[in-house]
């Protein structure tokens, strides 16, 4: 009830359109502690993401004793956040944006406590169960970014989404690099290495959890639902199946564009982005290089997404969105006929990753806007899940693709898969809806 009397309170101050109450005052001092309470929480579980590619690899082939197993913790961390983004959004339409995310980041966690013990027990079965459920800690910084926008204006949609990616970037770079710290830590607490590195995810999602839980009342969505004063909005949903997102995506044709987008995005980046190293290694580039390509990679793929925003809110995001997918184009050619050249080959990756920042910032943006209600929040796990499954399917196809056509071939293939994608969404943003379907 809390997230009424707010609303209650704000009503006093407000005239009744919407937009201003979105603009008052009050509103929009709350609005901005949201978004620092997310950016926080943002910094600190973000560490797990990176920790997982990197020495959760590391621990698969420690405990197999074989290479072919190195991707296995990432792809159960990917599958664990495709299921749960479903879950977690039944949770906020029922419950609120609080307690989708702080059950999210308590999940998380004890993924990463299931990882720290499968070091200690030599289990890998419990090395897979640890990465799936710090999947669930993906799904929430997924979540996350359209929390933000729940009492964003119009004006401020955008930018408000892309400055909450943006402090993914300080998470995403700091977890790999911390595996140099598993040594001192392990001989301090007795643990294996690689097990104590997990330590740092550990209590940085503990700490997200914590700043969830205490400082986002009251909660961004219910408070939405209240200002907007619609009895089909404001009373929350204690079952919110899936066929509602995908009803709603029938008649809303703009939001599965934007949706169309997001997916080709991510899985052309995935897949050209986990192929790289492999190409690079084959020429005889040394780690630091490929090191150094992947960074640079993740920086263009976050550094610069409140830049994404800003444009989007100014431009347009279909615009912008358009503009990440030709991005990735020119990005996948490049890349492709690099070759042997590290410079080229880097500069494609650097492009891949703004195209990726530009075409999910937007994309984003533009379901937050079209889609209201308890159905908003329906399709964006509905985003969330198929954007992690898109990754996936990305990543599994490439090692295919790479060795049947090289890494020129699967260039060419993610380039021409953007091209579609642009096509797909000019088609689906043109439709309209007669009688409540899509002819």
């Amino acid at each position: 009830m809390g997230y009424v009397l707010y609303a209650g309170a704000v009503a006093h101050d407000i005239t009744p359109t919407v937009q201003d109450a979105f603009a008052a005052p009050v509103v929009a001092a709350l609005h901005r502690r949201t978004i620092s309470l997310l950016s926080a929480a943002q910094i600190l579980s973000g560490l797990a993401a990176g920790a997982v590619v990197s020495v959760g690899s590391l621990m698969a082939v420690s405990l197999t004793g074989s290479s072919a197993w190195a991707g296995s913790v990432s792809t159960a961390s990917t599958l664990g956040a495709a299921l749960s983004s479903l879950v977690l959004a039944r949770l906020a339409a029922s419950r609120g944006r609080r307690i989708s995310l702080v059950t999210g980041l308590g999940l998380a966690s004890l993924g990463a406590t299931s990882v720290v013990l499968s070091s200690v027990w030599s289990s890998f079965v419990l090395l897979l169960l640890g990465g799936a459920f710090m999947g669930v800690g993906n799904a929430v910084n997924l979540q996350a970014r359209f929390a933000a926008t729940d009492l964003s204006t119009v004006r401020t949609r955008a930018r408000d989404l892309a400055l909450v990616v943006w402090m993914s970037t300080a998470g995403a770079v700091t977890g790999p690099n911390l595996i140099r710290l598993g040594a001192p830590l392990s001989r301090l607490t007795g643990l294996p290495e690689l097990g104590a590195v997990f330590l740092f995810p550990l209590a940085g999602m503990f700490g997200a959890m914590l700043v969830m839980w205490l400082g986002l009342r009251p909660d961004p969505l219910l408070t939405s639902r209240a200002l907007l004063g619609d009895a089909d909005v404001g009373e929350p949903r204690t079952h919110v199946p899936i066929s509602m997102a995908f009803t709603t995506l029938r008649r809303h044709p703009v939001a599965l564009a934007a949706l169309s987008g997001i997916l080709v995005a991510h899985a052309v980046m995935v897949a050209v982005m986990s192929m790289t190293p492999v190409h690079m290694a084959g020429y005889g580039a040394s780690i630091s290089l490929v090191g150094l390509t992947v960074s640079l990679h993740i920086a263009g793929m976050y550094a610069l997404s409140p830049v994404m925003g800003l444009l989007a809110d100014r431009l347009g995001a279909a615009a912008v969105l358009v503009g990440g997918l030709g991005t990735i184009v020119v990005a996948s050619v490049l890349a492709g006929l690099g070759g042997d050249s590290t410079t080229t080959v880097t500069v494609g990756l650097i492009l891949l990753g703004l195209g990726w920042s530009a075409a999910t910032v937007a994309g984003s943006s533009i379901i937050a806007a079209t889609v209201t209600g308890v159905e908003r929040v329906a399709v964006q796990g509905l985003s969330d899940s198929l954007m992690s499954l898109a990754g996936a399917g990305g990543g599994a196809l490439a090692g295919v693709v790479l060795a049947a056509t090289g890494y020129s071939g699967l260039s060419a293939a993610g380039g021409a898969l953007a091209a579609a994608g642009i096509v797909a969404y000019w088609i689906l943003s043109r439709l309209r809806v007669v009688a409540g379907e899509v002819p």
